[in-house]
């Protein structure tokens, strides 16, 4: 049997961080979480963790501060996580050391596709204040990953419509008359799973497997997202019309008639 691998969750908001080690423990993780960047910092000297979490904007230290410090004492897999998006936090974060970077909100399914995805691949090392792969793999890798997202973004996207909502899969887009709606991870992945099939009930419960992953009981998760892209989607259509997303009272939601949005 492989060793329990360890992670440290380093955020200052208590939800978050609570999702966050949920989310992890579920993987199989054995998490220690810690509410401020020096406690992190101990942590991760204490624990020699496989991985860190990191939040960018933490009430003491700055996130990539304490990335800095993490990075001198260990080479743990860090994931930055932060509601800035601006493209010099990024690039910073990952030039001195993080491995990847989520934007909130975010579900726990991406954190977890993110995390699987890191530790399939060979772990980069620090060699005199650059990356290099542990496995020449990586570089093949990386070059095969390009050259896949480059011909996809060549070949020509399909619209699924619904009535006046057109989803580009590939995009990851959705318009409704041809305005952009401006939705989150969680909102457009429950759209294009509601609109997959139209006219089937999808229960609280199974939307919150598909979309938060298995071990979620919390159904009101579902019903806030839903209130939310009815919302976005209620204001880009035609004055006093509604969402067509339909409450099957006792069940779940399903998509209603294209003629009646």
């Amino acid at each position: 049997m492989s060793p329990t691998r360890t992670a440290v969750v380093v955020e200052d908001d208590d939800d978050i961080r609570e999702l966050i080690t949920h989310s992890l423990t579920m993987q199989g993780f054995e998490v220690s979480a810690a509410a401020s960047g020096l406690a992190g910092v101990e942590l991760v000297v204490a624990t020699d963790p496989d991985l860190v979490t990191l939040d960018l904007g933490l009430p003491d230290l700055d996130g990539i501060e304490v990335c800095r410090r993490v990075r001198d004492v260990s080479q743990a897999y860090v994931v930055m996580i932060s509601a800035r998006t601006d493209e010099i936090d990024r690039l910073m974060g990952l030039e001195i050391g993080a491995d990847d970077y989520l934007t909130k909100p975010f579900s726990p399914r991406e954190l977890q596709a993110r995390v699987n995805a890191m530790f399939r691949r060979p772990r980069a090392v620090r060699v005199n204040g650059s990356e290099a792969a542990t496995d020449s793999a990586a570089t093949t890798a990386t070059t095969d990953a390009r050259a896949d997202e480059a011909s996809r973004d060549d070949a020509p996207h399909t619209l699924v419509r619904h009535g006046r909502i057109a989803v580009d899969p590939e995009a990851r887009i959705v318009t409704v008359d041809g305005n952009e709606a401006d939705l989150t991870r969680t909102e457009f992945d429950l759209l294009t799973t509601l609109i997959s099939a139209p006219r089937r009930v999808w229960s609280r419960a199974v939307l919150l497997d598909s979309l938060w992953g298995p071990g979620w009981t919390e159904e009101h998760l579902v019903e806030v997202h839903v209130g939310n892209l009815r919302r976005k989607l209620s204001r880009l259509g035609p004055a006093g019309h509604r969402a067509p997303i339909r409450t099957v009272r006792g069940v779940g939601y399903r998509m209603e008639e294209p003629d009646a949005f």
